[in-house]
C-alpha cells in the first residue's frame, strides 16, 4: 500500500516538476534565434524606424501589382496571428514613384481587416540598396529593386536567421511567395523571436 500511494504521489507531483524544469530548460538554451547581421541599416529619415521594433522586412520593388501577393500572404499567416504583440511591426520598402500603386493595396488590404503596423517606406534607389546591403545576405535584389524574401530584424537592428537550416544552412530571409515556407519555418521563427522578449520582459518585471 505504501508503495502504491508513493508511485501516485510521484506521478502527481514530480512527474511534472520534472517535465516542466525540461521544457523550461529547452526554452532557456534553445529559445534564440541566431543573430546574423549586427546593425541593419535604418530606413532613411521618416517616421517609420527599425530601433526598438521587432520588424517582419520586405523590399516590393517598382512593380508592386506584381509583387503584392507576398504582402498578402504574409498578412494571412504572420500579421493576423501575432500583429497584437507590442511593438511588432510589418514593413515594406518601395521605390519612390509607387505611392499611387501602394495606396491601392492599402485599399485592397483594409478590406481583409487592421493593417494598422503594415508600413510601406519610400526610399531611394540608391537607399534602398543600401539598406538591403546591410543586411549581410546572399540574397540579391533584382532588377525592379525587389525581392521575394523578407527578413526578420529585432529591437537592436540585428537580423536574425537560422545558422543550420536543414535546406540552406545559413538562412537570412524567407521566400514569401511560399505559403508552405512561410507556415513551416518563417512561422517558427518568428515565435522564437517574440518568445524570446516576452521572457525578458517577465524577467525585467519580475526584477522590478
Amino acid at each position: 500500500m505504501n508503495f502504491k500511494k508513493a508511485f501516485v504521489l510521484f506521478v502527481l507531483f514530480v512527474l511534472p516538476l520534472v517535465a516542466y524544469l525540461f521544457f523550461a530548460s529547452g526554452i532557456h538554451n534553445f529559445g534564440k534565434l541566431p543573430v546574423l547581421t549586427e546593425q541593419v541599416q535604418e530606413l532613411g529619415q521618416g517616421e517609420v524606424r527599425l530601433q526598438d521594433k521587432i520588424t517582419v522586412l520586405g523590399f516590393l520593388g517598382a512593380q508592386v501589382d506584381q509583387t503584392k501577393g507576398i504582402v498578402f500572404n504574409l498578412n494571412q499567416k504572420i500579421y493576423k496571428p501575432f500583429h497584437e504583440f507590442s511593438d511588432f511591426q510589418f514593413v515594406m520598402v518601395v521605390p519612390q514613384g509607387q505611392e499611387a500603386a501602394v495606396e491601392s493595396l492599402k485599399k485592397e488590404m483594409g478590406q481583409l481587416g487592421d493593417i494598422d503596423k503594415w508600413y510601406f517606406v519610400f526610399l531611394s534607389e540608391e537607399e534602398i540598396g543600401e539598406t538591403f546591403q546591410s543586411l549581410g545576405s546572399n540574397i540579391s535584389l533584382d532588377a525592379h529593386w525587389g525581392s521575394p524574401y523578407v527578413f526578420l530584424v529585432d529591437k537592436d537592428r540585428n537580423l536574425r536567421g537560422r545558422t543550420d537550416d536543414e535546406d540552406e544552412g545559413v538562412k537570412y530571409g524567407f521566400d514569401a511567395r511560399s505559403v508552405a515556407e512561410i507556415n513551416n519555418k518563417m512561422e517558427d521563427d518568428v515565435k522564437i523571436l517574440l518568445a524570446e522578449y516576452r521572457m525578458a520582459l517577465k524577467k525585467n518585471n519580475v526584477a522590478r
